[in-house]
């Protein structure tokens, strides 16, 4: 039995339902959990927490990933953190619960993405370029330049949670 690779999900052509303006960032984080689920689903419970040369772990960016797409598509909506919000930043890179599995990182991760996905689809394109502020320091931004973030620093997290589990996976005894 043969299995054929899929190309990039950005070389599979439009995505129905989504504004042309907006696909670029649907096309990363389908990408991103594409990649997450492929690589991190049967990662080890016992390395979730391993820090590499003092490097993050793979439980912090899979918390990580999780909360970044849930405070940038809140101030894509032009909306403040919330107090829950906070205080899940505060919290990365520790668990959050006994017991604390890389299964369960990876699915709260995928339904962040579904939640994106959504709010991507009913994103009015004359809202993309509104004005939005950012943090505590009310930075400048628009919407549009929140999604864009929110897939670029995605996958820069991507990139570094599978090198993470490559090289905790490699030094583990055959």
């Amino acid at each position: 039995m043969s299995t054929t690779k899929l190309p990039e999900v950005w070389l599979r052509g439009p995505l129905p339902d989504f504004n042309p303006w907006v696909q670029p960032a649907a096309h990363a984080l389908l990408q991103a959990q594409e990649e997450i689920q492929a690589m991190a689903s049967s990662f080890p419970d016992v390395l979730l927490w391993e820090k590499p040369a003092g490097l993050a772990s793979v439980g912090f960016h899979l918390q990580h990933l999780t909360g970044v797409l849930d405070r940038l598509f809140t101030y894509a909506k032009g909306e403040s953190l919330s107090e829950i919000q906070l205080q899940a930043l505060k919290s990365e890179g520790k668990c959050p619960q006994e017991p604390c599995s890389t299964t369960q990182l990876v699915e709260a991760f995928s339904a962040q993405v579904g939640r994106a996905l959504e709010q991507l689809k009913k994103t009015d394109e004359q809202q993309l370029l509104a004005k939005r502020s950012v943090g505590r320091a009310q930075l400048p931004s628009t919407g549009l330049g929140l999604y864009f973030h929110a897939a670029e620093h995605t996958m820069r997290h991507v990139g570094q949670l599978l090198v993470t589990i490559r090289f905790l996976l490699d030094k583990q005894p055959a």
